[in-house]
């Protein structure tokens, strides 16, 4: 089972040019065993204003309706982040205060006994979570 980091759902978005492992990565698991988190729409949302307030509506609007398309598609896969994770977070937030952000998906992986799938692995490390690499197969 796996929770699918940012960066690689939207290395998916690259279609054709979606790089090689990440490709053969979702190949070769059901799709029944893949989750996001919320914390993965905030950031996708996070980059469409990010684009729409540089003056880009096309491709903010582009970005807009892929994030609407995830969320249709993840409708019931998509994992919250509640008081169980938010006391699994202080945790790891205690002894190395940086990405915060990743450190949430880090403790929703671990609550709900996840591999973290990312490029981030460095982000993560420290962490203690399972993690793979799709960009290194």
């Amino acid at each position: 089972m796996y929770l699918i980091d940012t960066n690689v759902i939207s290395e998916l978005r690259k279609g054709s040019k979606c790089n090689l492992g990440v490709q053969r990565f979702f190949e070769s698991i059901q799709s029944e065993s893949i989750y996001i988190s919320v914390l993965t729409l905030g950031e996708i949302r996070r980059g469409c204003e990010n684009i729409r307030q540089r003056g880009d509506t096309l491709q903010a609007s582009q970005l807009e309706n892929w994030l609407e398309e995830i969320t249709r598609e993840y409708k019931n896969k998509i994992l919250s982040f509640d008081n169980e994770c938010a006391q699994v977070w202080g945790k790891l937030m205690s002894p190395h205060k940086s990405n915060p952000i990743d450190k949430q998906i880090a403790a929703i992986a671990m609550i709900n006994q996840l591999a973290v799938v990312t490029r981030n692995i460095n982000d993560f490390r420290e962490t203690g979570v399972q993690m793979i690499n799709p960009f290194m197969h």
